[in-house]
């Protein structure tokens, strides 16, 4: 099980039982705006390429994966109670302790956000976009590690950079609500508007969550067209996979 060499391997000091990796556009069928990797069904593209994306990922990884029902919203799936192959759930993070069951989440800008504790007991991902930052997701993938928040380490995947993430004023108010320091993350930008640091947010609410290992980080989907699939850039485009598991 060895995933393609362009997908990304986090580099994060957690025990090697814990295996990881975002997939790029690198690998798979797809053709067009959905070239090539695109794991994403509700995106336009043709559903039997999507499928044949999976199976190519399913062979790098120990089991299906779980699939979720992304909302942008802040629930935490624990995949331990819920049955490998039932229904999907709602939710835009999922965490696990048992041994090769694979989390995952699918993002296009979006921060794909991994977590795990000290001794890779235990895994989770989330879908850390705006919405789902400012209303808490992060603080609540924390907590369904279960750790001590200081023995947790997270690694942050590709997300929209901050020269490329034009927002309004009220997003900047969502997070200032929460934390008025996060007004440290927005610079002015066309008139009315700003400029956000989803890196600096998610560091922000790990921080204040208790995580002091942070990792990642860096990266833009919008600037990195041959690389990463953006749903600023092109709407319609395909979506990348995090996945996460524990051996």
């Amino acid at each position: 099980m060895t995933p393609h060499p362009d997908w990304l391997v986090p580099d994060w000091p957690v025990p090697a039982r814990v295996r990881a990796f975002v997939t790029t556009r690198a690998g798979g069928v797809s053709v067009g705006e959905h070239a090539s990797m695109n794991l994403g069904m509700s995106s336009g593209d043709e559903p039997d390429r999507v499928a044949r994306n999976r199976a190519i990922v399913r062979g790098a990884i120990p089991g299906e994966p779980a699939w979720l029902a992304q909302v942008h919203g802040t629930a935490v799936a624990d995949l331990d109670s819920a049955p490998a192959g039932s229904e999907r759930p709602r939710a835009d993070a999922a965490a696990t302790s048992t041994p090769g069951r694979v989390a995952v989440v699918l993002t296009a800008d979006c921060m794909p956000l991994f977590l795990a504790d000290g001794q890779g007991r235990r895994v989770a991902v989330a879908h850390a976009g705006w919405r789902g930052m400012a209303a808490g997701v992060i603080e609540n993938t924390v907590a369904a590690i279960g750790a001590e928040p200081a023995s947790v380490c997270a690694w942050m995947g590709p997300a929209i950079g901050p020269d490329a993430f034009e927002v309004g004023p009220e997003v900047k108010e969502a997070f200032e609500r929460h934390d008025p320091a996060a007004a440290r993350a927005f610079v002015p930008g066309k008139p009315g508007k700003f400029m956000a640091d989803l890196y600096a947010l998610a560091r922000q609410r790990l921080s204040g969550a208790g995580v002091r290992a942070i990792h990642g980080g860096g990266f833009c989907t919008f600037h990195e067209p041959e690389r990463f699939f953006s749903y600023r850039r092109v709407q319609k485009s395909g979506r990348m996979g995090a996945f996460i598991w524990r051996q």
